[in-house]
């Protein structure tokens, strides 16, 4: 059992022996039910909700596989919680608290710098992280022909040097906040230019680093990761003191703060959490890499160098190119020269035999592997054609995987056991992962006996979250 239970239950036993609860003016009334909010609703649905941004740290793709620090951390979270992660980008950064009271997430999951204004609106976790806030310039052309003095020289380094400079920040940013305080302090005027919200800080870093505009502010984390792959901005000015970064939680969710609070206790203990930091924020040959390749989501809207074929087999099945994309990523990370242990070959990792039944082909061609594939999908999926889309294509998956005959052998057990054999989630799935067991697989119902069900099982799970991750990242 997670530990996080047995904080649920003392958390409860409190509130019913009159534990203090949050003011009537933090909460909704029961008329603007809030769904998406509080532990006991993401328990009950099953799946933690996340609000985040598209960036190259938080959250995006890399040859196919999802990334980015916050990415990596809410898997740790919702496994610790024991519930499904589904993630929300929110495009309008300024309007990312807003989004969260309003129901639309159970939690901001975006590295926000903590502050009395915004400790009104909500609840913030425990910091993942201390930083500070940089000024953000470009260095000079043949910076790298100078010596050091000389590049400091045509650079602010004394932030009194910002008087009446432009510097362009998003409106309900931190950094527009910390400017005003900065030209309060220093008794000067500080010419703060806002933008659009939803404009990222990288957009504004590239902007500098374009010569569009002089100045911006950002995360000594977000700068340092940017610079590792476009040295010519320069982030070596501090314009605050250290400060908490954290994410967010609505305010009438008291219950679910304190359980990530426990979550990032006791997950600090261990490597796994400094490991995620530095792999993002600390590995510049990394971050060069990612950024260099075709195939970093952020900056190129590809997943991998067999896109064009990935499309037209999907246009033959009539399904999105991202789905099967996801489906081909879980077979082979898109690596054409894959074979497993049982002779499968290829980006599709199809069996001779299989390839076989539709012809002739050369599973080591990507192109042909593909054609194979889909042949044997579009096969599968007419089995399966009294299906919802949806459905249809998670007993397609899953017959793709162990079988055709495995998968009917579950939906007769599906109707033996009084569930629904329409539906696979909570259903003819649960009764896959039951042919691995004698008293189950022995049943008359089952033709085809014993099958390795967690195999079914996972595989559909984890090509479908994929397919999400792709739709939300790859337009």
């Amino acid at each position: 059992m997670p530990k996080f239970i047995v904080h649920l239950f003392f958390a409860l036993f409190l509130a019913a022996c009159g534990g203090k609860q949050p003011p009537d003016s933090t909460r909704q009334t029961p008329s603007e039910p809030t769904p998406q909010s509080g532990m006991e609703k993401v328990l009950e649905r099953g799946e933690l909700v996340a609000l985040t941004a598209y960036s190259s740290s938080s959250y995006f793709i890399y040859k196919g596989q999802t990334m980015g620090y916050e990415y990596e951390l809410l898997q740790y979270l919702a496994d610790y919680l024991d519930v499904d992660l589904r993630i929300n980008i929110v495009d309008d950064i300024d309007s990312i608290l807003t989004f969260l009271n309003d129901g639309k997430g159970d939690i901001v999951a975006y590295t926000l710098t903590v502050t009395n204004d915004r400790k009104e609106r909500v609840n913030f976790t425990e910091n993942l992280f201390i930083s500070e806030q940089t000024l953000i310039q470009k260095k000079p052309d043949n910076w790298y022909n100078l010596p050091k003095y000389k590049v400091d020289r045509q650079l602010i380094r004394n932030v009194l040097e910002l008087a009446d400079k432009e510097v362009h920040v998003r409106k309900n940013s931190s950094y527009y906040e910390r400017l005003i305080n900065l030209s309060n302090e220093m008794g000067v005027n500080i010419n703060i230019v806002a933008v659009e919200g939803n404009t990222t800080t990288e957009d504004l870093i590239d902007m500098v680093a374009r010569g569009e505009i002089a100045y911006t502010v950002a995360d000594r984390e977000i700068a340092q990761n940017y610079s590792t792959y476009n040295p010519i901005v320069d982030y070596k000015t501090a314009i605050s003191l250290p400060q908490q970064m954290a994410w967010a939680v609505p305010k009438d969710a008291p219950l679910l703060l304190d359980t990530i609070n426990a979550w990032l206790t006791h997950f600090k203990k261990y490597k796994d959490y400094y490991y995620i930091y530095d792999k993002y924020f600390n590995n510049p040959k990394r971050a060069r890499r990612i950024a260099k390749s075709s195939y970093f989501s952020f900056l190129n809207p590809h997943l991998s160098p067999y896109d064009d074929l990935i499309k037209k087999g999907a246009e033959k099945i009539n399904w999105d190119w991202r789905l099967l994309a996801a489906q081909i990523y879980q077979e082979s990370r898109f690596d054409a020269g894959e074979t497993s242990w049982m002779g499968a070959l290829g980006l599709m990792q199809v069996l001779p035999a299989t390839a076989e039944m539709y012809g002739t082909f050369d599973l080591h061609h990507p192109e042909q592997n593909i054609m194979a594939g889909t042949r044997h999908l579009k096969r599968i999926k007419e089995k399966f054609a009294y299906l919802d889309s949806i459905n249809q294509i998670k007993f397609t998956l899953a017959s793709y995987n162990v079988g055709t005959g495995h998968i009917y052998d579950a939906i007769r057990l599906a109707k033996k056991f009084n569930k629904d054999t329409l539906l696979w989630d909570d259903n003819v799935a649960e009764m896959i992962l039951l042919k691995s067991k004698p008293e189950y697989y022995k049943l008359k119902e089952c033709r085809n006996g014993y099958c390795r069900g967690r195999e079914p099982y996972e595989y559909v799970d984890e090509i479908m979250a994929r397919y999400e991750d792709y739709k939300q990242l790859i337009k």
